[in-house]
């Protein structure tokens, strides 16, 4: 890319929680123009959005509605990167998924990537050291603030309903649960929740080993696997969700290991809009386009 050239960018379902985070983003990034900002109210049909025929193009859009977006840019400008939010193409081979600290290679040149979900995101990260050593189904108890229900009225995002409130759901078979054991190659257990507060993950995970650990080794797995990782951090001990809104990085922490050294349990905290979802997608957008992974991400550092 020459020096002063910006790649021209358009997001898509720019006005939902996610598409507003990333507009943000991309303005502030002094390698993108967000050269199209766009949304079901603008009345645009996926051939108007295809023919501005731009570098990238970051589909923050619901669940089953990216077909026909990703069938008219491939016809229009098939060399576009395509960055999909949505759970379209995440059990898709033909695209690349999209979580830097594990496919960082795969990621970097991709012109079709699947952004992970948010849920995902944390669990594969809390999980992914552990994986050898697990016996068992993992276990995880989830808690979302209700940004992650989206724009759309529903009881999971009806502040009466969620006042002094937990809500479960989805609780056998959530696609994130799928996204999951498909990626880590693990079988896992999750039961997710919606709270009373705007955004934020918690998620409790719970395993069992095959044979006895010591906390200073778990320890020391996670410190090997994530030294390097900018954006996910280590503590003591559990972090909280209020602690992560308007955050970049995943946290994670609170280890904790059983007597007999069979059983432990971490914490993993993400903002389910940055984290989770728009700075995420940023990330894979700047590896694809072979700019430095965090140009844009402000809090591109550990505290």
């Amino acid at each position: 890319m020459t020096a002063n050239v910006k790649m021209r960018v358009a997001i898509v379902g720019a006005r939902g929680h996610v598409g507003s985070e990333l507009v943000e983003l991309v303005q502030r990034h002094d390698g993108l123009e967000l050269a199209l900002s766009v949304s079901a109210r603008d009345g645009l049909s996926p051939e108007d959005i295809a023919a501005a025929k731009l570098d990238a193009y970051l589909l923050a859009l619901p669940n089953g509605a990216t077909a026909a977006y990703v069938d008219a840019i491939a016809r229009t400008r098939p060399d576009a990167v395509l960055v999909d939010l949505s759970a379209d193409h995440r059990f898709d081979d033909t695209w690349v998924y999209g979580q830097p600290e594990r496919l960082r290679d795969r990621i970097r040149g991709a012109r079709r990537i699947s952004n992970p979900g948010c849920y995902a995101t944390a669990m594969q990260l809390a999980l992914a050291p552990l994986v050898p050593l697990l016996e068992g189904p993992a276990a995880v108890f989830g808690v979302s603030g209700y940004s992650g229900a989206g724009t759309k009225p529903s009881p999971k995002n009806d502040p009466e309903v969620l006042r002094d409130n937990l809500l479960p759901y989805s609780l056998v078979e959530h696609i994130h649960e799928r996204e999951v054991a498909r990626q880590l190659g693990c079988r896992l257990f999750f039961s997710p929740h919606v709270a009373p507060f705007f955004r934020g993950i918690t998620a409790t995970v719970s395993v069992g080993f095959a044979e006895p650990q010591t906390h200073e080794g778990l320890t020391r797995r996670y410190e090997a696997a994530y030294a390097d990782e900018p954006l996910v951090t280590l503590s003591a001990d559990p972090p909280l969700v209020r602690d992560i809104a308007g955050k970049h990085h995943v946290a994670i922490g609170g280890l904790s290991v059983s007597k007999d050294g069979r059983h432990a349990v971490v914490v993993a905290t993400i903002d389910n809009l940055l984290g989770g979802a728009a700075t995420q997608a940023l990330r894979n957008l700047n590896l694809a386009l072979g700019m430095p992974e965090l140009e844009g991400v402000a809090d591109a550092s550990k505290d």
